[in-house]
């Protein structure tokens, strides 16, 4: 009924990263470009921080999409590996099928010898790392000896960490100043200005909605300039928390029938978001979303 109601295909403001709803901002573009001009220039390490939320895997995602027909794409989602399953995973996502009891030194040179034939083949290889704040010291550490790997113009493997402002923290310890050396690129995402949110929201309402003309008309769905300042003050600009403001903020406007959306639906939604509440309001002032959004989407469905 929700997504009937507004004329979605799908949920606009699902947490999923879904590189279909990719906005171009300002950060997000910059980034990208940041990216692709050190991946060209065959440098060795390129690091992408952000805070929680601030679309660092959607990001990494679209990067993916991006270098998919020029690069060899190695994604490691989940990087709490030791050295030795660092390696195996790298292996497997090169291609490799090798024996799980394979020594490690003999791993490492049938990865590298993997690397040098895939330079061969015109196929550059970039390993990228996702939520790279959880790697443990030694896997940074062998992941900075695979990057010893070069030719005399780029290095075999290229490394993109995106990681939490943990990951600069950790970097800027004495002991893996090697590798903080070896970073050439870095950028770190910014959250969005007011003027960004209110873009970011109409784009992902466009990419949901069934495509109108004279034959399917749309009720144009609409946010008054307070419903998205509002948005902006909870949300501080980080697209994730955007997301579920939004989602609720129209999950009620559902519940009462209307295409509007006011700034007392997104304080409601406000209210009812953890990390929100955390920073506006004291906890026992929360409101139970849930029963407001039963009552208020029940009585359409019931005909009352």
């Amino acid at each position: 009924m929700y997504l009937y109601h507004f004329g979605f295909t799908e949920l606009p403001f699902g947490l999923t990263p879904d590189t279909s709803f990719f906005c171009k901002l300002p950060g997000h573009v910059e980034a990208l470009n940041v990216l692709k001009i050190a991946l060209g220039s065959g440098e060795g390490f390129m690091k992408i921080s952000g805070e929680v939320g601030t679309g660092k895997t959607l990001l990494c995602r679209q990067l993916l999409n991006e270098l998919e027909d020029t690069f060899a794409c190695a994604y490691l989602p989940n990087p709490y590996l030791s050295p030795e399953e660092l390696r195996f995973s790298l292996a497997s996502e090169l291609g490799m099928r090798v024996n799980k009891n394979l020594d490690q030194i003999q791993l490492t040179e049938r990865i590298s010898r993997r690397l040098i034939n895939l330079h061969k083949k015109g196929k550059p290889v970039v390993l990228i790392i996702d939520e790279a704040q959880a790697l443990p010291d030694e896997s940074l550490e062998a992941l900075r000896l695979f990057t010893n790997l070069e030719t005399e113009k780029r290095k075999l493997l290229q490394v993109v960490l995106f990681g939490q402002p943990e990951l600069d923290e950790r970097l800027a310890k004495t002991h893996l100043r090697q590798l903080r050396q070896r970073i050439t690129f870095s950028y770190k995402l910014p959250a969005l200005n007011l003027k960004q949110t209110q873009a970011y929201i109409q784009h992902r309402i466009n990419a949901a909605r069934i495509h109108s003309d004279e034959t399917c008309p749309l009720q144009p769905i609409k946010f008054s300039s307070y419903a998205i300042k509002k948005i902006f003050k909870y949300s501080r600009g980080i697209p994730r928390l955007i997301n579920i403001l939004t989602h609720k903020s129209l999950m009620l406007a559902y519940g009462e029938q209307r295409f509007e959306i006011s700034a007392r639906q997104v304080r409601l939604s406000a209210r009812d978001t953890d990390d929100v509440t955390s920073h506006f309001w004291p906890k026992i002032f929360t409101l139970p979303l849930a029963m407001l959004l039963g009552v208020g989407i029940l009585l359409p469905v019931m005909g009352m």
